[in-house]
């Protein structure tokens, strides 16, 4: 998965959906997954949501470190990291009060391990 796929436009993802931002992959730190829409509900004024991620790995790396990143509009350089997960177990969190209207995963360090999947249920 390249460190930035800018679709166009991006997938989106809908109360009850799973978005797979990283399925099984090896991804090396620094790289960015798919970017994910997160619709606009009209008539709630803050536009504000949870979000629950999950970070799941084939074989346990022995240091991890994976951020949930959003941005308001969708250019690489707007990201900014709004939770992160460093469990080498893999971790199941949830973040309240995200207004954004895009979504995506970015591993920022990984020591071994193998088949990452981060999925992002909105």
């Amino acid at each position: 998965m390249p460190n930035y796929n800018t679709q166009n436009p991006p997938n989106s993802v809908y109360p009850g959906d799973i978005a797979v931002a990283f399925n099984a992959e090896s991804p090396a730190a620094g790289q960015a997954s798919q970017q994910f829409a997160l619709p606009s509900y009209s008539g709630f004024p803050d536009n504000s949501r949870s979000i629950s991620w999950q970070t799941i790995y084939g074989a346990a790396p022995s240091a991890v470190s994976i951020v949930l990143q959003a941005a308001m509009n969708d250019v690489d350089a707007q990201y900014a990291t709004i939770d992160t997960s460093t469990a080498t177990a893999g971790e199941f969190r949830s973040v309240s009060g995200v207004r954004a209207n895009f979504i995506r995963a970015k591993v920022s360090s990984i020591t071994g391990g193998s088949g990452v999947t981060v999925q992002i249920l909105s």
